[in-house]
């Protein structure tokens, strides 16, 4: 399809997905959200891709949701159409591994859609933050949520309640990003960590990460039996003997997605 919000690329077993619009620093609206989740699909969807990064422009990853779409709506029409759910929730559901290369401001609606990539990768330019309440307003993408989850209660509380931002290096700190890089280096970082996954086998990598999502969903013993479980089936997997049997014989393994 043809997108006006966003730009769509693949680069290997990478396919990339650029926020773009510059004039709104990427602010996020309705249109935007359906073509993303459409080139998240489309994504899934592809046995060539298997790995995908989202970003956008140096100066703004987003900066957040887009007041003017929001600020003429009342109760009774957000509620009853349950809006920001669904496609807004799209990179949260994505089954392949999904890196978030972020740049400049992520705040707000912007900060939540990098929460739900699977990691964060930040320029030392980066600022994150969820500054709702400065609009008499909460998180509604599930910041409230993800960002306790990720740097504990009270760093969560200190930000949503003060709308504070946090620079790259606090966001690193506070364990929200993966991993800082200088700005001219992000998307090169970035695409290597891509490219690292997209060379691995498919079967495996979802596995893991089902894995790793699970721990946020059950006790501690019933995440180790998910796991194990998991494990166990990697023995079924020809990619699991090819990398075994690889490592014995001191090659590079041959990984077929199977």
């Amino acid at each position: 399809m043809a997108y006006e919000n966003i730009l769509v690329e693949t680069r290997g077993g990478v396919g990339l997905i650029t926020l773009n619009r510059p004039k709104a620093l990427n602010a996020l609206n309705s249109e935007l959200m359906r073509e993303l989740a459409a080139a998240i699909d489309g994504f899934e969807a592809d046995r060539n891709v298997l790995c995908m990064v989202l970003t956008g422009s140096e100066k703004a990853f987003a900066a957040g949701a887009d007041i003017k779409e929001m600020a003429a709506r009342d109760f009774p029409d957000t509620y009853t159409t349950d809006y920001m759910s669904g496609l807004w929730e799209r990179a949260s559901t994505c089954r392949k591994p999904i890196i978030a290369a972020v740049a400049g401001y992520a705040l707000g609606g912007g900060c939540e859609l990098a929460m739900q990539c699977d990691f964060i990768i930040a320029a030392d330019n980066a600022k994150v933050g969820q500054p709702e309440v400065n609009l008499g307003t909460i998180p509604g993408i599930g910041g409230s949520q993800r960002l306790t989850r990720a740097v504990g209660k009270s760093k969560a509380m200190d930000m949503i309640l003060t709308a504070r931002n946090m620079d790259a290096q606090e966001a690193e700190r506070a364990g929200l990003v993966a991993r800082v890089v200088p700005l001219a280096s992000l998307m090169e970082e970035t695409m290597k960590a891509a490219e690292k996954i997209a060379s691995l086998s498919l079967p495996a990598i979802l596995m893991a990460k089902e894995a790793v999502n699970r721990s946020f969903e059950v006790t501690l013993a019933e995440g180790v039996r998910f796991e194990r479980r998991l494990f166990h089936s990697t023995f079924g997997v020809a990619d699991r003997k090819e990398g075994m049997t690889a490592f014995a014989e001191k090659r590079k393994p041959n990984f077929i997605h199977k």
